[in-house]
């Protein structure tokens, strides 16, 4: 019942999630008296991290704000003359393409969906560091039978969809270098369009799968930037000067870390095979969670600099004062 009433809502869920929530089920309904005094800590801890979600869902109704925004859309043709074409394109703001889709290349719309709508955007990507790394995932989901990559995925199937095909496709990329290494959301805009990856294809676990609007938002300056870089601040990993230019933080706002980039990607990159040149994911090396390099890049860029009156501490804060 809590991943129906998630879905509908239209709250990021990623595969760790709905693990927790399975797991919190579990402990409640077949743990003995004593097994569940046991499991207590790990109980509280599900609980917060379940509620942190839910109360989420409310303020995400009108659109979650992203920061940054580069996004690769999938569009569904809904006119019966050209039902079930589809439409791969790039965009900064995908509230404003779809309205250009529908009104025609006077409006900015693409020649091939112009005179052909209405067009839904059914699924959107993002996540991307860069214009530069959308455009390329773009191209190659348009044309995966020139991109080297993606040689493997062969020709449409002959009882396979178009729109079908292009989800085969974007299942095949998520799990294929680079782009499973990047800190993507695969996000649904229309619940009605929604099909799960076949069994073996899933997204990434670090890969959240979100529901409902999506508003891009400007990175904002940080406003402290200029004082912290007159303070002298040392790496928690080397014990040397950081400048704000080298300068990592954690994504928790009661965690003190400062790190050099170089040393802060050391540290998390063990465990990975040798010669791997960027981590993936990473424990912090002060406050011990565990954090998606891409989301750091993103922090260090300006992102998660937003403010909310009725925002909550995330749960990883509230999870460490419980503890």
């Amino acid at each position: 019942m809590i991943n129906l009433y998630m879905h509908g809502i239209g709250v990021m869920q990623t595969s760790k999630t709905r693990r927790d929530q399975a797991r919190l089920c579990e402990i409640i309904a077949f743990s003995s008296p004593q097994q569940y005094s046991l499991e207590r800590e790990s109980l509280v801890n599900l609980q917060i991290k379940l509620n942190y979600n839910l109360k989420r869902c409310f303020r995400m109704a009108d659109g979650e704000v992203v920061e940054d925004f580069y996004g690769v859309y999938l569009l569904y043709c809904i006119n019966p003359q050209y039902k079930g074409r589809t439409y791969i394109g790039f965009t900064v703001d995908p509230n404003r393409r779809i309205k250009q889709h529908n009104r025609g290349v006077r409006a900015g719309g693409a020649y091939r969906t112009s005179n052909r709508g209405p067009w839904e955007m059914v699924l959107i990507v993002h996540g991307f560091p860069n214009d530069i790394s959308a455009l390329r995932f773009e191209w190659a989901w348009q044309h995966p039978e020139r991109s080297r990559r993606l040689r493997g995925i062969g020709r449409k199937k002959a009882k396979e969809t178009k729109y079908e095909f292009c989800l085969r496709i974007l299942a095949t990329m998520l799990r294929t270098k680079p782009w499973s290494r990047l800190p993507l959301t695969l996000r649904w805009l229309k619940q009605q369009y929604f099909k799960e990856f076949p069994a073996g294809m899933e997204a990434p676990n670090h890969m959240p799968i979100a529901y409902g609007p999506v508003k891009p938002a400007k990175v904002r300056k940080n406003e402290e930037e200029q004082e912290i870089e007159i303070l002298e601040v040392t790496c928690l990993l080397c014990d040397d000067a950081v400048t704000q230019t080298e300068r990592m933080r954690c994504l928790s706002t009661s965690c003190q870390l400062n790190a050099h980039v170089k040393c802060l990607a050391q540290h998390m990159l063990q465990g990975e095979p040798s010669g791997t040149l960027l981590p993936l994911e990473g424990p912090c090396p002060s406050c011990g969670s565990v954090l998606l390099w891409g989301d750091l890049v993103r922090l260090k860029r300006g992102c998660y600099q937003q403010t909310d009156e009725e925002e909550e501490d995330h749960w990883v804060e509230t999870l460490s004062q419980a503890i």
